[in-house]
């Protein structure tokens, strides 16, 4: 087992990781902005070296500054998080050459999954369903027209790298499409340095469902079951919660087999999320692989009893996993609010700026995973999120009474953030029955 952990993220997930070495008797070494020279994962880490200014680029996207931090420290393995570098394969890459371990799966793995295209070929090989849709990448204008006569309108162009709705278009008709094609291509070069799309058939209302997967070292690999994160805003996740209120146990237990046979494909290891669209008749798509730890993963840790972030390091320190797939029992029902600085009023414009007062919601089942406190400054350089509520309860209706309770109680005063509106969803009927689709809030809710 290791003796130190480098922790190349900030936030809430480095606390989190910080937090799992330090029950493991790990010594913790975090990185750090400018930006965030007090912040909470600085303070708690055992040695903490600052990489650079509060841009991003200029610090945390900094591959020799960190790789120097690890060399500095002793580090023996560096733990990515989320986000930033955590699914950059060069970076992967230069980990291990400088002799470190890194705590995810290898860059081949993570290159061929992380690229949509060729995790669709993965998928196809593995006899796991994936949406109708451009056999590779699209090569020109005419290529997309006549692939979508084919599969039928209204279609989807996606682009193949990065994620987030970047490069990702509908088109009805094909006039639609040849705009939207350009559109496309343009965004997700600017965004990603990769033109690359490709196209689906477009499947409307559909959810959004996830599925955790853990593979070791000696070719065991395992599922934890199922999250659903259909409640979204411009795909950008806002709820999560597990299980899926609307599968069947026989949906359930194919979606968790799929995801299980195509990281068997992929030669996969460590942690990774296999996500999958499923459409009003229970149809199940493939879509594509977070090789990282997800932000919504203690939602699984409640309802498995089971440590994520532990079971990452021990992986990748060479331990073989220590349950089998039927001890792993699904435990009543978990959801998660991600707590933004934002402000729902002004179409969810980033407020950063100063934490006045902060009161943070208890009891049993409630989990409150944040890097911020009374005095806390929100900087403007990095993602809006400042906190995550996850309650755990016997049933659904139980942890919806407890989720709205919970943000009823957190006090955070100073900035604006989605709290009055994540409880406005969750009161919402459509909602409380589980009736909600990816697209459920921008029609019902932000429709006005």
């Amino acid at each position: 087992m290791y003796n130190r952990i480098l922790i190349a993220n900030r936030g809430e997930i480095a606390l989190r990781v910080i937090r799992a070495c330090r029950e493991m008797g790990i010594e913790s070494i975090a990185v750090f902005s400018e930006a965030d020279r007090d912040s909470a994962h600085v303070r708690y880490a055992d040695h903490a070296f600052c990489i650079g200014p509060p841009k991003s680029v200029d610090s945390y996207l900094r591959i020799d500054q960190i790789i120097s931090a690890a060399e500095v420290s002793g580090a023996e393995a560096i733990h990515p998080g989320y986000g930033f570098l955590a699914e950059n394969a060069h970076f992967n890459e230069v980990v291990r050459s400088n002799q470190f371990d890194f705590i995810g799966p290898t860059p081949e793995a993570m290159e061929q999954l992380g690229d949509k295209n060729s995790a669709r070929s993965v998928a196809l090989a593995a006899n796991v369903p994936v949406v109708p849709g451009s056999d590779g990448l699209l090569t020109d204008e005419e290529h997309a027209v006549q692939t979508a006569r084919e599969i039928g309108y209204p279609v989807l162009i996606k682009a193949t790298a990065g994620g987030g709705g970047k490069g990702m278009r509908v088109a009805p008709n094909e006039q639609t499409l040849r705009t939207a094609l350009q559109q496309a291509q343009a965004e997700a070069q600017a965004a990603f340095g990769n033109a690359g799309v490709y196209l689906e058939k477009f499947i409307d209302k559909p959810r959004h469902v996830e599925v955790q997967v853990i593979a070791d070292l000696h070719g065991n690999v395992r599922h934890l079951y199922e999250r659903d994160c259909s409640v979204q805003r411009r795909h950008q996740k806002l709820i999560e919660e597990s299980p899926s209120p609307l599968l069947s146990a026989k949906t359930r237990a194919a979606i968790c087999d799929a995801a299980a046979r195509l990281v068997t494909q992929a030669k996969y290891h460590n942690a990774g999320t296999v996500e999958f669209i499923v459409d009003q008749d229970d149809n199940f798509y493939f879509i594509e692989v977070n090789a990282r730890i997800q932000v919504e993963h203690p939602v699984t840790e409640m309802v498995t009893g089971i440590d994520l972030i532990q079971s990452q390091i021990r992986v990748a320190a060479g331990e073989p996993l220590p349950f089998q797939q039927d001890e792993i029992q699904l435990q009543g029902s978990a959801m998660e609010c991600r707590i933004n600085a934002e402000d729902p009023s002004k179409n969810f414009q980033p407020c950063p700026g100063h934490i006045q007062s902060l009161f943070v919601p208890g009891g049993l089942g409630v989990r409150f995973d944040s890097h911020v406190q009374a005095g806390y400054t929100v900087p403007p350089f990095y993602d809006s999120m400042i906190g995550k509520l996850i309650v755990h309860k016997p049933t659904r209706e139980e942890a919806i009474s407890c989720m709205i309770r919970g943000l009823e109680e957190l006090q955070v005063q100073g900035i604006a953030t989605t709290v009055a509106f994540q409880i406005e969803v969750l009161r919402h009927p459509s909602f409380v029955s589980g009736q909600v689709d990816t697209r459920w809030v921008e029609r019902e809710l932000l429709s006005n």
